[in-house]
């Protein structure tokens, strides 16, 4: 068996879920609600405050699914409690980010400054002018919005420059080697 599949999910006071037809499943918090379809062959049970996935045989890729469908019912439980948050830094000189509003303005050596604008229920929020942290519901929306920025300017091996996660460690290359 999966150690992550077989492990049961807790559904904390003020989470509702619902599995509907289908494997669709609908977690409903005080953050917001989330729905994901999970594959057909799962078997997914609610009973006394908890949610259990089983698999229906052991092939590959039952064995497969069966740890994922766990690990996404579960990233929306967490997700409509407390939320995700993913913090980015930017390293250069007078490389900056604000807030406009909604939107996360980037000034990080182009001509221009760069506009991101959030999808539904994410927020950005600069504790710092060097600094970004994206908050959201939905994990992978979250994690997908983190990289776009941190695409805008990926850091470079050999300034150091560029937008990073936090506490992400970037290879230093050497530069050219003069003439001797």
């Amino acid at each position: 068996m999966s150690r992550i599949g077989r492990m049961p999910i807790k559904v904390p006071a003020g989470v509702t879920v619902t599995i509907g037809e289908g494997n669709l499943v609908a977690v409903k918090g005080p953050k917001g609600q989330l729905s994901q379809n999970i594959h057909q062959d799962m078997q997914i049970k609610q009973e006394d405050g908890e949610i259990t996935v089983s698999r229906p045989s052991d092939n590959k890729n039952h064995r497969a699914l069966h740890g994922l469908s766990r690990s996404l019912i579960n990233n929306m439980v967490v997700g409509v409690t407390d939320g995700y948050a993913k913090k980015l830094e930017l390293v250069g000189t007078g490389y900056r980010a604000a807030v406009n509003g909604k939107d996360l303005t980037l000034t990080v050596g182009y001509s221009h400054p760069v506009e991101i604008n959030p999808p539904k229920d994410c927020s950005f929020e600069t504790p710092a002018p060097n600094r970004i942290t994206v908050h959201g519901i939905d994990k992978q929306v979250v994690g997908m919005l983190a990289a776009n920025i941190r695409e805008v300017r990926p850091p470079e091996p050999y300034l150091g420059k560029g937008i990073r996660y936090e506490g992400e460690v970037v290879r230093r290359k050497a530069g050219k080697a003069g003439k001797k």
